[in-house]
């Protein structure tokens, strides 16, 4: 465990027991939204091929010059 961890236990360990129901949540909304960003990133990078050709073409070039 490093010290920035080591710091946020020991804070967590001072809150009050029905705080911790609230920092669970948050942990959890946490890993919930990373865990989402993890799978657009993912999706993102499948999709590209699909889309290159609708991507890379002369009539919307003047809109990757933007």
């Amino acid at each position: 465990m490093n010290a920035s961890e080591k710091i946020l236990v020991e804070k967590i360990r001072q809150l009050p027991a029905q705080r911790l129901v609230e920092v669970e949540d948050f942990v959890d909304f946490l890993r919930a939204k990373n865990e989402e960003s993890r799978f657009v990133t993912s999706v993102t990078k499948v999709s590209e091929p699909c889309f290159a050709s609708a991507w890379d073409n002369d009539e919307d070039a003047a809109y990757d010059r933007m």
